[in-house]
């Protein structure tokens, strides 16, 4: 089953960009660690930063530790390879094999 994706454009990191998330606008700020080969993903909105440094982890929803409804996306966004090649956001997988895929309608399981 094919996922709407947020597709992240590795060869820009670091940069950030504006993203309607269910139905509000959000900045998603990409940052990637070379030392240890891991992304992070800083968010605001309306100016107000709502999450800074959240780690891309395979298979994990993003912000889970830290959600507060009305503040964070009201929509599951998880690190995910439909393919089945791949079990790590590693420059080489993100944006290959490995999407941030969206669940809009809070359906079927990603993972």
């Amino acid at each position: 089953m094919k996922r709407d994706r947020i597709l992240i454009k590795k060869e820009l990191v670091p940069y950030y960009f504006h993203i309607l998330l269910g139905g509000e606008l959000f900045d998603l700020a990409v940052s990637y660690n070379e030392t240890h080969n891991f992304f992070t993903l800083a968010v605001k909105k309306s100016g107000e930063t709502i999450c800074a440094g959240e780690p891309l982890i395979y298979g994990m929803p993003l912000f889970g530790d830290v959600y507060t409804a009305g503040k964070h996306p009201a929509v599951t966004i998880v690190p995910f390879d439909e393919s089945g090649n791949s079990d790590r956001v590693t420059f080489e997988a993100l944006g290959e094999t490995v999407f941030l895929t969206v669940d809009n309608a809070g359906g079927e399981r990603i993972g």
